[in-house]
């Protein structure tokens, strides 16, 4: 299966990379750390993958080909309790979130993406006290509106802010903007369309 936006994939072949990298990205990633799978589209069919570095700028844009991955992990993954309960951040404010969420059973996958995935799947020390928590819903299927009431009652009486994606077969959205105005930018790999339906994905012009 090849990786999706927000999966986590390690090399077996660092020089499969392709693309022009900055100078910080030869001193601040190793091959040891992973990249994050990003939407974007190759005419080569590529996978588009994204490096971290130090600090929310650092971050490049890169291609390599599938054959070069060795690993994979998901964000449905890295919301297994037992293990939650186990990293070494569990005390900080994304991960107690996460386990909150973790402990109740839900219609659908998710899983957590941005820099509390990336620390709860590599243990590297990306996460503080004031930190978000990125989520993500697996939706192939359409749904109702109300059928996300339950879960955007905890969302927002975690111990962090917490923003949703929800990834459907066209592309991913933002939960709370498609909840609040009916409409919503569903990022896909050959860029942004507003949409109502987000499982339609029929172009509209915004106002």
């Amino acid at each position: 299966m090849l990786p999706r936006p927000h999966d986590l994939i390690w090399l077996n072949d660092p020089q499969a990379l392709t693309g022009e990298l900055p100078d910080w990205v030869a001193q601040q990633w190793q091959p040891a750390l992973p990249l994050v799978v990003r939407r974007d589209w190759h005419p080569d069919g590529l996978i588009a993958v994204g490096i971290r570095g130090m600090g929310r700028e650092r971050r490049a844009a890169a291609w390599l080909p599938a054959g070069a991955i060795a690993r994979r992990v998901t964000p449905e993954s890295l919301v297994d309790l037992p293990q939650l309960l186990r990293s070494p951040f569990v005390s900080q404010p994304p991960v107690q979130a996460t386990i909150l969420l973790a402990q109740q059973s839900w219609p659908w996958q998710w899983g957590v993406t941005g820099s509390c995935g990336y620390a709860l799947a590599t243990d590297v020390p990306v996460l503080h006290s004031g930190s978000d928590l990125d989520l993500l819903i697996r939706a192939p299927q359409p749904l109702p509106p109300t059928a996300f009431q339950r879960w955007q009652q905890q969302v927002t009486r975690l111990l962090c802010r917490a923003d949703t994606q929800v990834e459907t077969p066209n592309g991913a959205f933002a939960l709370n903007e498609w909840l609040r105005d009916g409409r919503a930018l569903l990022k896909t790999n050959r860029g942004p369309r507003l949409v109502s339906d987000p499982w339609q994905a029929k172009m509209e012009d915004p106002d």
